[in-house]
């Protein structure tokens, strides 16, 4: 497809009004295994628990209709085809234990542990443009620093299955840059809004 599909792309977060569009989006499977974008925000007994009799997804709903922020919703026309995880980075309990992506300083930052592209629209920079309407709603929102975890992949084909957390190289096209790499194939990238 052309750019001009990729110009035609709208961002909003998941709110009680669009929850239905991330639940078609996301399909019978939750996006991948039945997680529902949980894996970071529970601790891992609560989180495979959550696997069965949709509990990860109720899980999600009770935070959409808590108000808590859960991440941005990108929309071709009315289809829901992208989705980020998009919160304080203390909202995710994973990351508070991980040793690998540890907090590089007291800055207050929301973190983007996981992305997700719908499978008819992958790898044709939708990806990318999520990040920059990430960007401009976190502009929009007084949101300064955003962090993400992504992969730099060792093969060249790397399964969907792998990619959930984001390419290293999409996060470069849409302005982040590396500030810690602790972990050689998983940096630590950032983008500093002015």
């Amino acid at each position: 497809m052309e750019n001009s599909f990729l110009e035609e792309l709208r961002f909003e977060p998941l709110t009680k009004d669009n929850w239905n569009k991330f639940v078609e989006m996301f399909g019978g499977k939750g996006g991948c295994g039945y997680c529902w974008c949980m894996h970071f925000r529970l601790n891992k007994a609560d989180y495979e628990e959550g696997k069965v009799h949709d509990g990860n997804k109720n899980a999600m709903k009770q935070l959409v209709w808590d108000n808590q922020p859960t991440g941005l919703l990108g929309f071709y026309e009315e289809i829901p085809i992208a989705w980020c995880a998009f919160s304080p980075r203390e909202d995710f309990i994973r990351l508070q234990k991980s040793r690998v992506h540890k907090p590089i300083d007291d800055n207050k930052v929301w973190s983007v542990p996981c992305t997700f592209v719908a499978k008819d629209f992958r790898k044709q920079g939708v990806s990318v443009a999520l990040l920059k309407g990430l960007v401009k709603y976190a502009k929009e929102k007084g949101i300064k620093i955003i962090e993400a975890y992504p992969t730099i992949p060792t093969q060249e084909k790397l399964p969907d299955a792998f990619a959930w957390i984001g390419l290293y190289k999409s996060f470069e096209r849409a302005g982040f840059e590396i500030v810690d790499t602790t972990s050689k194939h998983r940096p630590m990238v950032r983008y500093y809004i002015d």
